[in-house]
């Protein structure tokens, strides 16, 4: 059974339902797995446990679509440069994306239900020291965090229901997972723009993460109460060194894209590039080694021999990447450059989010199944299709285009990312061996976050960089997009490294 099969949260407004699609995916796969496990003894407070696991995957996912929605009000109040508003959103991912490689293993080792405690409670504290942040630092600190106890907290929830649920009835408890998710990626922008102008209690900004103390609280003593303790008694061991390394790689990368422009791009910038390129050769250099010796490392070696695989990682990099920061600029277009309000951002982005369930559904009504990679190769294409609608309305319209009219190049671009995002999981995992899955799920889920804080940074960076060179806000937008554009040609090119369809499901 693959154990780390987990769940990433997810990133950005705009691409909330990238988060429920990603979530599904996996919930699917986990649904696979446990099919095949024996039968256990039903627990007797599963369904009960059930709801408390759906709070916290709630909770978190709300957290990773918020700070989009606002930040342009977050650094308007609390000060600090235009690289805050890239920081709220990438230290959250970056901190998620290193964390979830060993999330999974701390609740083998320590614990289920004891790592969903720790993780639910140090995320409901990190979101206390978020709302209660006086300087930038701070703020983004605690976004980290955040994300860190993130990563703890989510995968133990899956684990938990596989452990909790008999094989016939883990088809229902999953598919609750749909709708909770549905409503959350869909409702998010539109409640974090909705607090932020309720300004309750004369909080503002703040009571986005505010929320999620009662929520949180409630979710700690439910936890305590209902869920059951599971551990493996054959758990792997940690990697703490190889965290470590792919943990420096990934910062040595992300932080000069970020504040290199605000910095003028000084040498250092681009040695620290150069250095992020070297850490990840010793990352694979001592994972390999690792191996030899007998001992777990934290990514399996010879996965990336495979070519299937090497070419998912980059296909992901690629399309999460122009995903998320295009999810950023799009939520700094409307409310910088068109003057939205954050409610009214948020109601901007529901074209998208709505597309991105038409189009899960599509591929679920027997699509996936039948056109395999080629859903996907369809989703990147009507994706590129609807950016390029939506360059079109920007230019031909400026700054005086309407919700209505950004409405169809939005809807087309979810549609095609539902359709895109609905395979891809399977397809890559059907290129590795069984045995490997579980490293595989988890190191694309780890490259997805990866591929969201690089989004973030570059995208984010370009935009405000012709902002800086006078270009405009609509003109600037226009850029970003066809930037997308090329980000999806790139997938699709990638695509055809994949297997032609996914791994038969065993019943």
């Amino acid at each position: 059974m693959t154990r780390t099969v987990f769940v990433y949260k997810t990133v950005f407004v705009t691409n909330a339902v990238r988060l429920m699609e990603h979530r599904l995916k996996e919930i699917l796969m986990a649904v696979t797995a446990a099919a095949a496990a024996t039968e256990v003894q039903p627990y007797r407070w599963r369904w009960v446990a059930l709801f408390v696991i759906l709070a916290a995957e709630v909770m978190d996912l709300l957290d990773a679509l918020v700070t989009t929605i606002a930040a342009p009000t977050i650094r308007q109040e609390l000060g600090g440069s235009e690289s805050l508003v890239q920081w709220l959103s990438a230290g959250y991912t970056l901190a998620m994306a290193v964390g979830l490689i060993t999330g999974g293993r701390l609740g083998d080792l320590y614990g289920r239900k004891r790592m969903f405690l720790i993780g639910a409670s140090g995320f409901t504290l990190a979101s206390l020291l978020c709302g209660l942040a006086v300087s930038p630092e701070m703020l983004i600190a605690s976004r980290v965090l955040q994300g860190l106890f993130g990563a703890v907290l989510i995968p133990q929830g899956l684990g938990l229901i596989k452990e909790m649920f008999p094989p016939q009835e883990l088809g229902k408890a999953f598919g609750l997972f749909g709708p909770v998710m549905a409503i959350g990626s869909v409702g998010g922008p539109v409640l974090a723009g909705w607090l932020v102008d309720a300004d309750l209690f004369g909080t503002g900004w703040r009571m986005i993460f505010l929320i999620n103390l009662p929520l949180g609280l409630a979710a700690v003593l439910a936890a305590a109460r209902f869920l059951p303790e599971f551990r493996l008694s054959n758990a792997t061991r940690l990697d703490l060194p190889g965290v470590a390394l792919v943990s420096a790689a990934a910062f040595l990368l992300i932080f000069p894209l970020i504040q290199g422009r605000e910095e003028g791009w000084p040498a250092w910038t681009f040695v620290s590039m150069a250095a992020a390129v070297v850490v990840f050769a010793l990352f694979g250099r001592y994972e390999s080694r690792r191996a030899r010796s007998g001992r777990d490392p934290l990514v399996t070696p010879s996965l990336f021999r495979k070519r299937a695989f090497t070419g998912g990682l980059l296909a992901g990099l690629s399309f999460f990447a122009g995903l998320t920061g295009f999810g950023l600029v799009f939520s700094l277009y409307t409310q910088m450059g068109l003057g939205f309000t954050p409610l009214e951002a948020g109601l901007a982005a529901l074209p998208q989010a709505l597309g991105g369930v038409v189009g899960f559904g599509v591929a679920m009504a027997g699509l996936q199944e039948r056109l395999g990679r080629g859903l996907m190769q369809i989703g990147t294409v009507v994706m590129a299709a609807g950016a390029a609608v939506l360059a079109l309305t920007i230019h031909l319209t400026s700054l005086d285009v309407t919700t209505w009219q950004l409405a169809p190049g939005l809807a087309l671009v979810g549609i095609g990312m539902g359709m895109t995002m609905a395979p891809f999981f399977d397809i890559v995992l059907a290129g590795v061996e069984p045995h490997e899955s579980g490293s595989a799920s988890g190191t694309l889920t780890g490259v997805q976050q990866l591929g969201g804080a690089f989004g973030t940074a570059v995208l984010g960076t370009l935009f405000f960089n012709l902002l800086a060179s006078e270009w405009g806000f609509g003109s600037s937008m226009q850029v970003t997009v066809w930037v997308e554009v090329g980000l999806l040609a790139l997938t699709f090119a990638l695509s055809y490294l994949l297997p032609r369809h996914a791994r038969p499901q065993q019943h």
